[in-house]
């Protein structure tokens, strides 16, 4: 079974640079036909994608968000992170790590159970 859990801080400053991290088990982020997908849910709004590590280690980002996005990973600890810069109160929302299934129609098939991160001085 997969589990991913994200983690980091629950509060940041307008202008900094909010970072998460998605740490995996039961499973290899380095496994072939994976994607390593985050999003997020704003409130009262839907969900929105951000960007995604492959297996190999590619990334690609949102366009609206690709300016100030970064996705990273760390094969030893099975973790994969991601670092959005210039942070304003509209990045407030429920951050998501997931996992997406290239041999299953892309479907998103693992999620993590988010975490809150509040934009606020």
């Amino acid at each position: 079974q997969v589990q991913l859990q994200e983690s980091g801080p629950g509060l940041v400053k307008p202008s900094q640079t909010l970072s998460l991290t998605c740490t995996v088990s039961g499973g290899s982020i380095t496994t072939n036909y994976y994607y390593w997908s985050w999003i997020r849910q704003p409130p009262g709004k839907g969900l929105e994608w951000i960007g995604y590590i492959a297996s190999s280690g590619s990334t690609y980002y949102s366009p609206s968000l690709k300016s100030r996005t970064s996705i990273s990973r760390d094969t030893s600890k099975n973790q994969f992170t991601l670092q959005l810069s210039s942070v304003t109160p509209e990045d407030t929302a429920v951050y998501y790590c997931a996992r997406v299934d290239s041999t299953v129609a892309y479907i998103y098939d693992y999620w993590g159970q988010g975490t809150q991160v509040t934009v606020s001085s």
